[in-house]
């Protein structure tokens, strides 16, 4: 797991943000992005001509096919993957300075915790390896907990939990840090319907409060439209953007907003073009 960085603060901010200003500097910035894997039977291109700006606070999903490119777009802005053409940004630095400087937290499929470890442990990992003194740690594992609704579940261990507790206390781990921007690969696509829907919830509640940019991989098109203030519609290889949705839908958003005009309005457009991708390649 990438360890993102925690600014001088004392603790995970849970107070609503003021929205960013207009005008402002992009938080991510894509620019005629490209990606070639080199491989044994010839170029993989994974990335073509990918040109993107996220600004502060704005929730983005990425949609398409499997293999279209949105993990590997993730994995670049996080500094794990490098692009071949183009310029990408975080924070007004290059990937890896952004990588460095912990300016990201990382949320994989899979929720990934140690499990000799409790759920408080896992969570003070990364925070004992950059040093945190034991006092903020144990602060700033508590106040995440509370967050993600784990509170009393620190001396817990990973199997003692249902999976979606699991991804929950993955989240907690990486808004640890305090980090401004969350990236997350299709942290609930394992999940049943139920319990999905139940953290795509959670998950608006946990932005609405931290203000935090949210980077989110999915393959539900229901999921984008609940979750994003922007849907990134990417075509299959080599992935490319076919539309980019500024969603109309407002910031409080029930369940059943699911059913309102407006929702499958959204959804129509982005399957609209995800078939226009399939039919471009």
């Amino acid at each position: 797991m990438a360890l993102p960085h925690i600014m001088e603060r004392s603790a995970v901010t849970e107070a609503r943000p003021d929205r960013s200003p207009a005008g402002s500097a992009p938080v991510i910035s894509a620019t005629d992005l490209d990606l070639t894997f080199r491989t044994n039977d010839g170029p993989v291109h994974a990335l073509k001509g990918v040109n993107l700006a996220i600004g502060k606070g704005e929730f983005v999903s990425f949609i398409g096919p499997s293999g279209c490119g949105k993990t590997t777009f993730l994995r670049c802005v996080a500094g794990l993957e490098h692009p071949t053409g183009g310029t990408l940004t975080v924070n007004g630095m290059s990937p890896d300075e952004a990588r460095r400087a912990r300016a990201y937290g990382y949320v994989f499929q899979a929720a990934g915790l140690y499990p000799w470890r409790t759920i408080g442990g896992n969570i003070r990992l990364p925070l004992e390896i950059m040093g945190f003194p034991k006092a903020e740690q144990a602060e700033r594992t508590r106040r995440v907990l509370e967050l993600v609704d784990l509170a009393g579940f620190e001396k817990k261990y990973p199997w003692q939990l249902s999976g979606g507790m699991q991804q929950r206390a993955s989240i907690a781990r990486a808004l640890a840090f305090d980090a401004d921007i969350l990236l997350m690969d299709e942290p609930f696509g394992a999940l049943d319907e139920i319990v999905r829907d139940r953290l795509n919830e959670e998950l608006l509640r946990l932005w609405d409060r931290t203000g935090k940019t949210i980077g989110f991989v999915t393959h539900s098109i229901p999921e984008a439209v609940y979750l994003s203030t922007k849907i990134v519609v990417m075509s299959p290889r080599p992935g490319r953007i076919t539309d980019v949705i500024d969603s109309p839908l407002p910031r409080e958003r029930p369940l059943d907003i699911r059913d309102s005009r407006a929702f499958i309005e959204i959804a129509h457009r982005v399957r609209e073009g995800l078939r226009a991708g399939m039919v471009d390649d």
